[in-house]
């Protein structure tokens, strides 16, 4: 069986939905974009995604990230995304919709599963509950695809992420947008932009038990 390569099938979205070359920047679509609704888990993966996706798409930043344990981390990230959006060149052209903090579904879902190694079963039911909660916003405000920048990370499952994805567009009636944000040197990318903007780059996912296991990793 062959591995699906998300990054050529958004291409081909991207070809047939606006009859481009999406890798010709020199063509610029400012009448009729698809709206996506996109889930952010931070500044820094969101920054290539945005940078990159903002040519095709009316694009509005979700962030719900119930895994984040810590109320001052929360805080401290949206802000942090928020005035990356404010400072880039095409931020005028982003919105931000905000939802609940919500830790405590994090937190129930992962009963059970708290010795779990990342890209187990625990993140399989965090990535649920933000592709399922980014779903029900995505439908409501009828937008046309949704989609996560946690797939540019290289300790994230695109795989994963993209079966959930899929999984979660099919009981919702909406389209997953084919993505894998490490393609085209998209987290070599983001350092890049982390740098540039001064962004406040996390070295944990957010919850309670991948900083115990960085804090403690054995």
């Amino acid at each position: 069986m062959n591995k699906r390569n998300y990054q050529t099938e958004l291409d081909e979205l991207l070809k047939k939905t606006y009859g481009i070359r999406p890798d010709d920047e020199r063509i610029i679509i400012s009448d009729n974009k698809k709206r996506l609704l996109l889930h952010c888990c931070c500044a820094p993966c969101s920054s290539y995604v945005t940078e990159y996706l903002h040519r095709f798409f009316a694009i509005t930043l979700f962030f719900y990230n119930p895994n984040i344990t810590e109320a001052d981390e929360y805080i401290k990230r949206k802000n942090e995304l928020k005035r990356y959006i404010s400072e880039a060149p095409y931020g005028t052209e982003i919105d931000f919709m905000d939802a609940d903090y919500e830790p405590e579904i994090f937190l129930q879902a992962a009963k059970g599963l708290e010795k779990e190694p990342e890209r187990g079963r625990r993140c399989e039911k965090c990535f649920r509950i933000r592709l399922e909660k980014t779903a029900e916003a995505a439908v409501y405000g009828e937008f046309d695809y949704f989609c996560t920048t946690l797939s540019i990370s290289p300790h994230k499952d695109a795989d994963m992420l993209m079966t959930i994805g899929e999984e979660t567009g099919a009981k919702y009636d909406i389209t997953y947008l084919p993505s894998d944000f490490k393609k085209k040197n998209g987290y070599k990318r983001s350092i890049e932009l982390s740098g540039e903007y001064g962004l406040y780059r996390q070295d944990y996912c957010g919850c309670i038990f991948s900083k115990q296991k960085k804090e403690i990793p054995f």
